[in-house]
């Protein structure tokens, strides 16, 4: 269960951790009416569960009541990453002197809760982790120990932090976990961590991660009208079992575990897989064409990897509604192809004969669109 920004925040205060204050509206004469009230300037925070809301134009700073009304009105007839505004959060703006990145989230492979800090965060934190991975500092938390003061210190001399910083950190650390735990979650996230012009560290932003067979009970009213990712819920009232990753290679499949092996093939040949979607057993051309387009709808796609074992499923007509669906979204994107199984050779004629080069082996596909998408 992901929460939007006012909802972690909310648990962000219940384990003490300094939060910017906000008030969250539904239209604009709300917003302007408490802007107003919290005194100028504030920002208005367009409230949706995608990331890169400040580079959609939904998060704006206002200097005045026309300033907020105007803003509000536009972040309101936003659609960030194919999800509808419709809620915005009013809080005043903080003096930022310095931002930082911290959150903490689960490694799987270690076992254990990782935290994971940059000296420098903000909107740009992606580009940071890409051009300068020096600046990314981690360390596992030990389950059953927890947080320790060493820790801490380690990370604030990796960081180059100046000494008056070292015990506010640790203590913005140490109720961030208790949050993590608490709450049962996946993900906590706070970018910026901002240091204000008093020298105090503030979350002036929120991203919480809840894990759904482990919501707390005093979050279950929450879960009831939580958002989900907007492309899942559309996948799912498609009958696909879509979930979003955070790659550049998206993947279309039928069968739970060809989909899992394909993701798995993709990173072992050095690619990062953008999503996971099953189109089922029994899928038709018309069915292979929805799933295309909720694939290249993702804006952090770079190619697609369609991957199909014809069983019930014939490979003429997943051919089919590739090559519409091709034809119909106008794709540019790169594309590989395999198909395997009942009617392979009909279906791979058809692919052949509108300029799509089928490959023949998972391997050989898992290199072809690793390489192509670079």
């Amino acid at each position: 269960m992901k929460l939007k920004e006012y909802q972690g925040k909310e648990l962000f205060k219940e384990v003490g951790l300094p939060v910017s204050e906000g008030q969250l509206v539904t239209r604009p004469e709300q917003a302007a009416q408490i802007a107003a009230r919290l005194g100028f300037p504030v920002v208005i925070k367009a409230q949706v569960l995608t990331g890169g809301r400040g580079k959609a134009g939904g998060v704006k700073l206002v200097t005045n009541r026309e300033e907020a009304l105007q803003q509000a009105k536009q972040i309101l007839g936003l659609t960030i990453k194919g999800e509808a505004v419709t809620e915005l959060l009013v809080a005043p703006a903080v003096d930022i002197q310095r931002e930082f990145y911290l959150s903490i989230t689960l490694d799987r492979s270690a076992h254990a809760p990782v935290v994971i800090f940059s000296s420098a965060g903000g909107m740009d934190i992606e580009e940071v982790a890409r051009s300068s991975p020096e600046a990314i500092h981690k360390f596992h938390i030990a389950p059953l120990e927890g947080l320790h003061d060493y820790q801490m210190r380690q990370l604030c001399f990796a960081a180059g932090l100046e000494r008056e910083l070292f015990r506010p950190l640790s203590e913005v650390v140490e109720k961030l976990y208790r949050a993590f735990t608490r709450y049962h979650a996946s993900l906590v996230e706070i970018n910026p961590l901002a240091q204000s012009a008093d020298g105090q560290l503030v979350a002036v932003d929120s991203k919480f991660v809840i894990d759904d067979d482990d919501i707390p009970r005093e979050l279950q009213s929450w879960s009831q009208t939580a958002s989900e990712d907007p492309l899942e819920r559309r996948a799912r009232e498609h009958g696909l079992q879509y979930v979003k990753l955070d790659g550049s290679i998206g993947v279309v499949g039928n069968g739970a575990g060809l989909v899992m092996a394909t993701l798995d093939l993709i990173q072992l040949k050095g690619g990062r897989p953008a999503n996971f979607l099953d189109i089922g057993g029994g899928a038709n051309a018309k069915q292979m064409k929805t799933a295309l387009e909720f694939v290249a709808a993702d804006s952090q796609v770079r190619g697609i990897w369609v991957n199909i074992f014809g069983g019930i499923t014939r490979c003429d007509q997943v051919a089919q509604g590739l090559v519409e669906a091709v034809g119909d979204l106008g794709l540019k994107l790169p594309l590989v192809v395999r198909l395997t199984g009942t009617n392979e050779s009909e279906g791979n004629a058809i692919l052949r004969a509108h300029g799509i080069t089928p490959v023949a082996g998972m391997e050989e596909g898992a290199e072809a669109i690793v390489q192509r998408v670079g």
